[in-house]
């Protein structure tokens, strides 16, 4: 009976992760559309998003029936009530993918963003992968150190949102208002993906230590 309850509690460790690397995936596919104005790979993160859905719904389901069956406490009860909380991380960031992939769509066959923008939100882009496929390699393994490593990486995310603010507040900025809130949209996109990342491994830490993870900004 002990081997399958942990069993279970592992599988459901395991969830997160996996749900981790897809939106991991649906963000640099959606990137990829942005940048490249490639419609059918921003459709193709568009339909694949009820699947993250789900993917949050079966790992819910699983934690409350590891709280009603189980009774979990101490650490136990730290991995399911950090599972159920994650799982709404990971599902915002594949719909904050989506937003990105509409926005390709949206725009299509003209680009989003401006020549000159799209340096800043292809790193952007790779910083968002990396943050998530690092918050997957945190579940599967729980590390304090490597967890609280996020926070900082995150802080290169932070830096190139506010430098979009002073890009578009420049005089030489010749694009207009559409333009101007396209970007903001994007850039604030992508800062709040990584920041639903850094929350994941927040959850980490309190499994590991039961030290309650700060809030992050709404």
């Amino acid at each position: 009976m002990r081997e399958a309850y942990q069993s279970k509690l592992g599988g459901l460790a395991g969830e997160l992760a996996d749900m981790c690397d897809i939106v991991a995936q649906a963000m640099r596919k959606a990137s990829d559309a942005l940048l490249g104005v490639d419609l059918p790979l921003a459709e193709e993160v568009i339909t694949g998003d009820d699947r993250i859905d789900q993917l949050r719904n079966q790992a819910e389901e699983d934690a409350f029936a590891l709280l009603a069956l189980q009774a979990p406490v101490a650490t136990d009860l730290r991995v399911v009530v950090s599972a159920i909380h994650a799982a709404g991380d990971l599902e915002r960031m594949g719909d904050l993918a989506l937003h990105v992939a509409k926005a390709a769509r949206r725009r299509h066959p003209e680009s989003v963003l401006p020549e000159e923008i799209k340096p800043y939100f292809a790193e952007m882009g790779k910083v968002a992968v990396e943050l998530a496929e690092k918050a997957a390699g945190i579940i599967r393994d729980p590390d304090v150190d490597r967890a609280r490593e996020l926070e900082s990486d995150d802080d290169a995310m932070d830096d190139l949102h506010r430098h979009m603010f002073t890009v578009m507040m420049s005089p030489k900025w010749t694009h207009g208002v559409a333009a101007a809130v396209d970007v903001t949209l994007l850039a604030r996109f992508y800062e709040r993906y990584g920041d639903h990342a850094v929350s994941v491994a927040r959850r980490m830490v309190y499994v590991v230590t039961g030290e309650m993870p700060a809030p992050t900004d709404a």
